[in-house]
């Protein structure tokens, strides 16, 4: 080898590890920090309310159905829609022509029938004086006495008649039977309504328009949460800005069924002092199932974040199912603001689990949690080797990736 091709493979070996020394300097220089990498965010303790969300419909707590017994043309009508009725109170008469007829003819039978059995009457007195005299057998009196019996039974029938005629002619005026608000009304003057084996509704009164109720539906993962008496709060359309109070008054019993879906309906008492909710708006309704007060707790961003490379985990594996509101599970915190439980391995049979990854000595150390209940913002730990002063990661930050958007595991939030 002679000594310029030396010379050559030693400027180039020069070359190559300047330029490798550069490039290792310059990464170093441009490489962000850790801090920089990563959305960090300190763990803290505070309250968490957890809760169960369903729609609904609000409803008066009593809607009465007024009907008609007999048939007939509207002929007046004294209440119209969201008219104040008492109890007792016209609200429209039939055209009694017909009923009016009726009862007449009843009383009518009612006098031939009482002097059929005078007439009657009169017979039996004249036999049992002939019979005495022996003038007449014992038969023929027999016939005058069943004869009068005929009469009597004859004037109690046509009594009967005359007296459900006269009932009839009295439902051809409608009473309100309650006190309320009409809140329906589906007929007008002149039209016909026919009394068959279902009875028409002709008005539907609300009682009380102050107290009502809203008629909502749970899945059944949500139901072993709720109890009678727990506090809700709602909101409807009308007022966006506007939130409300009511109560769990009943867990009816009677599921229903759509599409695989098991519903629960679930009554919640409402005041309406002002009269603002109408019945048959929709009502946004949040009932709080458990709270937990001064606890260690972690956002929900920290729990789906995975670092790149790491491999996705399952559900199961990353956040689970929050702890219900009866799970039992202990507050968070001791001394040093260390999450701990009501001891080390003995975790709470509806507790769940979860990981975080916290930066510790410049590095991300990944950290297993006992987790309780979460209001999906934040959630309780319950156990883990987390201090309240910790760092822990939320998302990437914007410079270190193409969106964004903080890397994470999709899964559903319960």
């Amino acid at each position: 080898m002679n000594a310029k091709l030396k010379k050559t493979l030693v400027i180039t070996a020069v070359a190559l590890a300047a330029a490798t020394a550069a490039f290792f300097a310059w990464k170093q220089v441009n490489t962000p920090k850790i801090e920089e990498r990563y959305k960090l965010q300190a763990v803290d303790r505070g309250d968490i309310r957890q809760s169960v969300s369903a729609n609904g419909t609000l409803n008066p707590v009593t809607l009465v159905n007024v009907g008609t017994q007999v048939s007939g043309r509207v002929a007046k009508l004294y209440v119209d829609f969201n008219s104040k009725v008492e109890k007792g109170q016209v609200l429209l008469e039939l055209d009694d022509s017909l009923l009016l007829a009726q009862a007449r003819q009843s009383a009518a039978n009612v006098d031939s029938a009482a002097a059929a059995l005078d007439l009657a009457q009169a017979n039996e007195k004249r036999m049992a004086a002939l019979l005495a005299q022996e003038y007449v057998s014992r038969q023929e009196y027999d016939q005058s006495l069943q004869a009068l019996k005929a009469a009597r039974a004859q004037l109690a029938l046509a009594r009967a008649q005359a007296d459900k005629d006269r009932v009839n002619l009295g439902y051809a005026v409608i009473r309100s039977p309650v006190s309320g608000v009409i809140v329906a009304r589906s007929i007008d003057v002149g039209q016909t309504v026919a009394a068959s084996f279902q009875t028409p509704t002709l008005f539907q009164i609300a009682q009380d328009l102050s107290n009502m109720q809203i008629d909502s539906s749970f899945a059944e993962a949500d139901i072993g949460a709720i109890r009678v008496g727990q506090s809700v709060r709602f909101s409807v359309d009308a007022f966006p800005n506007r939130s409300f109070a009511g109560e769990v008054r009943q867990l009816r019993l009677n599921p229903t069924t759509q599409q695989n879906v098991v519903t629960y309906n679930v009554v919640v008492s409402v005041d309406n002092p002002e009269q603002i909710l109408l019945p048959g708006m929709t009502a946004y309704v949040s009932i709080g199932v458990a709270e937990r007060q001064d606890v260690l707790r972690v956002p929900n961003a920290a729990l789906r974040f995975r670092p790149e490379g790491e491999a996705a985990t399952k559900p199961e594996a990353g956040m689970r199912k929050p702890a219900p509101a009866d799970s039992g599970a202990s507050e968070a915190g001791n001394g040093r603001g260390e999450a701990r439980g009501e001891g080390r391995g003995k975790r709470s049979r509806d507790s769940s689990s979860g990981t975080v990854h916290v930066l510790r000595g410049g590095e991300l150390v990944p950290v297993r949690l006992t987790l309780g209940i979460t209001d999906n913002r934040f959630t309780e730990v319950i156990d883990g080797e987390l201090r309240a002063d910790d760092r822990i990661v939320v998302g990437e930050a914007v410079a270190n990736g193409s969106s964004g958007a903080p890397r994470t595991v999709g899964m559903r939030m319960f």
